[in-house]
């Protein structure tokens, strides 16, 4: 079987206590099955340390953009942005997008702006987006519709909305990416829209070190424990977990253009 994580922050985990470096954290992913990492990077300090951090790892991808929560830290303009996210070894833009958990309005506005050009830079280097919503799906996909984001295509990373959101976002061409979020109990309505997602649109994700899935909830998050988070989605999906591999490995090569053989 072969996996991918199409989400992960592999520069967070606790390397002092629980792991031995990134070597570490690889070995443990690939028994589990998972064999490649989309390394997501959340400001250009942080692009700059994980591309040094990754340097000459196969099995880990990289992205470049500024989350949405970074924006009043953001220093630079998005004229310098565009030097990095034409960079060959960045295969998608992101993470960007709103988040309104935070409510602060002069932050809002930035957010919006940032995202803008996010979408923009995306289709002109014909880079998928890494796209993070959070109390904001109606503003997202209204700020999607505006900038044609069905130009570069893209994930809604972790998704939690429901089956109608889901829906104008597939038609609007996006993949749905689940975290470990749908394998908790209290997870219905997310565990309904999983069943709803068609076979060739689904990814997974583990955004580690959060959302750390069952029976690992509470605990740091890793790139192994994406195999728990395939067990439920099989399960819910009714299918097995060798077909939603197969699945969910061809839909990020297709979305990302990858093509990486490992045995």
């Amino acid at each position: 079987m072969f996996f991918v994580d199409s989400h992960c922050h592999i520069d967070l985990l606790d390397y002092k206590n629980i792991h031995m470096g990134l070597k570490d954290v690889l070995e443990k992913s690939i028994k589990n099955h998972i064999k490649l990492l989309l390394t997501v990077s959340t400001s250009i300090d942080n692009f700059n340390y994980l591309k040094n951090f990754i340097k000459g790892n196969k099995n880990i991808l990289l992205s470049c953009g500024i989350h949405p929560l970074n924006v009043n830290k953001n220093k630079y303009e998005i004229t310098s942005l565009k030097k990095f996210f034409k960079q060959k070894q960045v295969i998608a833009i992101g993470e960007t997008g709103l988040d309104y958990f935070h409510k602060i309005e002069k932050y809002d506005f930035l957010q919006k702006m940032l995202f803008r050009e996010h979408i923009r830079s995306a289709i002109e280097f014909k880079k998928p987006l890494l796209i993070h919503t959070r109390y904001a799906i109606q503003d997202t996909i209204k700020i999607l519709k505006e900038e044609s984001a069905n130009k570069c295509q893209g994930i809604i990373h972790s998704f939690t909305e429901n089956k109608k959101n889901a829906k104008i976002l597939l038609n609007m061409g996006f993949y749905i990416s689940f975290s470990g979020i749908a394998t908790f109990k209290n997870s219905r309505d997310i565990q309904e829209t999983v069943k709803f997602i068609p076979l060739d649109r689904i990814l997974l994700e583990t955004d580690s070190p959060y959302l750390s899935p069952e029976p690992y909830r509470g605990k740091e998050n890793q790139p192994a424990y994406l195999y728990n988070i395939a067990l439920i989605i099989s399960k819910l999906k009714n299918i097995s977990i060798e077909n939603l591999a197969y699945h969910t490995t061809k839909n990020f090569f297709t979305l990302f253009n990858v093509n990486i053989d490992f045995k």
